[in-house]
This record gives structure tokens, sequence and C-alpha cells, in this order.
């Protein structure tokens, strides 16, 4: 990648920026902290330009590292928020594994309310969680093995401020003594990484990185089992993992919680410890609203019936808990059909666990009377949702060429097995 010279080092020495740790250094250096502020709104078709126009003042490496880490700025910013993305460091895997900070921020609060002052957190990547439990007034050791990782952590807890609460730890989680914390958290790669993101994510535990999501709890760098282990010997844990989890995977000693933000489905923890053991619990943020059962008084599945004046249509951490139930109960529904996850009622009950639809048409499937019906009713914004049906949301809407001035939302779905087109609005 080349060379540049490094204030930080001694005089007359140079830094080989063909090393990610040598360049993440440099980017931190006075010289390196300039150019990523100069870079900081340039946008991506702006690069090849900007670049040609800052080699003649900088090291092309140099460059290239500012370039780039401006670009995970931007993408981070969806996570993290703006105001902090734009101070934080990011690498490619961080970006994409680290968790988003209004999730983070909820389970550091119910660390924090279950009266944790010290935690582990063990495979803590770019620090996200570290961030949040910190700014809950949580003393973290933030461990991870990659040297790379943990640089980055260092730097994200010094830009934010927070150096006096987070230490970070380049060592093996398995190796780590976590009996002086009063919680754990475990936070395994679930993505085999790719290039040069290998290290980091094999690095959090020591596992394999093979490209894509990993689905396999055993899988997960480190396994599942070994996270478990060391979660029962903490006083309290929570283990992050993916919410597609089978059921059967989560232990008897756990309460499972799928958390959604903005209505779509970020992960699912394993809390351990608690007075929760045994229980399903959808969180949905950024209301925080929190729907519980314990799994020996879950509700048995709806019945299946017509399809009523209002369909509910369930958040998906709702559906991830299995607690459909327990919102049909909520709004004296029953399902459309035994495998669909929609619930339908003649009553409007406004819940925070699903969105509510008026229908006004059920229509067997079929593309030219829905293209009638549509034209009749003169609908040119077409919301089109699928539940149990092989349409493509994008190619329904190219064959119906909606027009006019109303709206509608059409849902393909089947009704008691037979393939359905239910049209109605939003009724709240």
């Amino acid at each position: 990648m080349g060379q540049v010279n490094d204030p930080n080092t001694p005089s007359g020495h140079e830094t080989d920026l063909g090393d990610p740790l040598a360049a993440f250094a440099a980017l931190r250096t006075d010289a390196g902290l300039a150019l990523l502020d100069e870079v900081r709104e340039v946008a991506p078709a702006q690069e090849l330009a900007a670049a040609t126009r800052l080699r003649r003042d900088h090291p092309a490496p140099l460059v290239s590292a500012a370039l780039a880490q401006a670009r995970l700025r931007q993408r981070a910013a969806a996570k993290f928020g703006a105001a902090d993305a734009a101070r934080m460091f990011f690498t490619p895997n961080g970006v994409e594994q680290s968790t988003r900070a209004s999730v983070a921020g909820h389970r550091a609060e119910s660390f924090r309310a279950l009266g944790v002052r010290s935690l582990a957190d063990l495979c803590c990547g770019i620090g996200g969680d570290a961030i949040a439990l910190a700014r809950a007034g949580i003393s973290v050791l933030a461990v991870d093995r990659d040297p790379l990782t943990c640089a980055v952590a260092r730097a994200n807890a010094e830009a934010l401020g927070l150096t006096d609460l987070i230490e970070v730890r380049e060592a093996d989680v398995t190796e780590v003594d976590t009996s002086a914390y009063d919680a754990v958290f475990v936070d395994p790669a679930r993505r085999g990484a790719r290039g040069g993101a290998a290290r980091s994510a094999s690095a959090r535990g020591g596992g394999r990185a093979t490209g894509g999501r990993i689905f396999d709890p055993e899988a997960y760098s480190p396994p599942l089992s070994w996270a478990v282990t060391a979660a029962l010997k903490a006083p309290l844990a929570a283990l992050k993992i993916a919410p597609g989890i089978p059921h059967e995977a989560v232990p008897a000693e756990a309460g499972a919680e799928w958390i959604s933000d903005g209505g779509d489905v970020k992960e699912a923890v394993l809390w351990f410890g608690t007075d929760a053991a045994a229980s399903h619990r959808a969180t949905l943020l950024p209301g925080g609203a929190s729907l519980w059962s314990s799994l020996d008084a879950m509700l048995p599945d709806p019945e299946v019936r017509p399809v009523g004046r209002y369909l509910y249509e369930p958040d998906g951490a709702v559906i991830r808990a299995h607690l459909v139930a327990e919102v049909a109960a909520r709004v004296e529904g029953g399902l459309i059909d035994e495998t669909i996850a929609y619930v339908t009622s003649d009553a409007l009950h406004p819940t925070p666990y699903a969105v509510a639809y008026e229908i006004t048409d059920q229509l067997p499937f079929g593309v030219k009377k829905l293209k009638a019906l549509l034209r009749e009713r003169e609908v040119g914004i077409l919301t089109v949702k699928k539940r149990g049906s092989a349409v493509e949301p994008e190619e329904l809407r190219r064959k119906v060429k909606p027009q006019g001035k109303n709206a509608a939302t059409v849902f393909m779905t089947r009704v008691a097995g037979a393939p359905t087109m239910l049209i109605g609005h939003p009724a709240l």
C-alpha cells in the first residue's frame, strides 16, 4: 500500500500502510484526522476526483484509507446516528456485525435495571455494545482477539469520551476470567467473513470463517454451547443470537427476547440469571412495548375464522417469539389460515404489537380482477404485502399498473388454504 511518515513514531521512521494496523494508526495522527475531516462529505460518485486531488498533497495510501473510513462512517450513520458515526472508527466487518445503537441502548438499560454495575463484553467487536453499556453507567471489560478490532474499539471509547468506563483487552474470550464482574455479555460472530474481514470475524472466538450468514448456532464463533456455559457461570448474562434461531436450540435456563426496531426484526437475546427463565418476549423499538409469556402459559394457536372487517399484521418480533396467539386474544381475533400469521377480527383494537388494516374487498387470486378493481377505485398508490404467496410485489405492481388519486394495500396470501387477495387500508 505504500509508506507515510508517522509523527507518532521515532524521527526518520516510516509506517508501512500495507499493514491494516499501521494504516489505522496513520488515520489517528493529526494529518490523518485532518484528512478524515476533509473527506467527511465526499459522496461515492466523487471519490475518484477527490482522491486525484488529495494525492497531490498527501500520500496515496493515506488518502485511500481516509476515503474508505469516510465511506464506512456514512454507512454506519444508520446504525449509530450521524453525530456518533462521524466521530467513530469502523472496519467493514464491524459496520456489518455491530449492534444498532437503539438496540444496544435497550439492552444496556435492561442490564442497568437489573443492578449491573460491571460487565465483561466478550466478542466486543468495534465496541458498539460497550459504548451503550458505558453510557448507562456500567463499567465494561471489552474483549476481542483481533488486534485491529481492539484498536478500533479503543479509538471509539476515546472518541466518545468513555475511556474511564471501557477497558479494551486483546485476548481469546475463552481464556478470560469473568468472575469479578456482575454480568457477562457474549456476541458471537454469526457471519463468515470474506477477504480482509476474516481475521476479525474468526478472532472473536477462534472459529472458522466461511463467508455469508451462519445459521447453525454451533458454527457461531465461539459456538453457542460455549457461550451458554460461560453464561451459566455468571450471576447474570445475555447472549446475542440470530433472530431465526430454532426454538429447540434455546436452553431451558434462558429467557428469549426478540427485538424489532421500526418494524424490522434485528436480533434475539438469551437472558440468564433473571426471573424470566423459560419464557419468550417480543420487544418493539423505538417505543419499547414488550409482550411476554412464560412457555408453560403460552396460548394455543388461534382458531381459523372467516376474514372480518379488520386484518392485523403482527410485528416480526411477535411472530418470531411465537406470541401471535397473545395478539389474537387482545384483538378478539383468529387466523385467516392455520399457516399464516395474519389475524382477523370484526373489532378494531389499537395495539402496539400489530398494524391494523380495514379490509374492503376479498377476491380469489387473479391479476385481471385486481387490475379492474384498482381501476374502478382510482388507486394509484399501491402497497403490496405477501405471506404465503409466490407473487413478487414489484411484478404484481407492474402488471396492474395502478393509476389514480387514491391509495390502497393489497395482501397476497391464503385464506383457509385458498390463494386470496385482501384489499384495504391502514385502520389507524
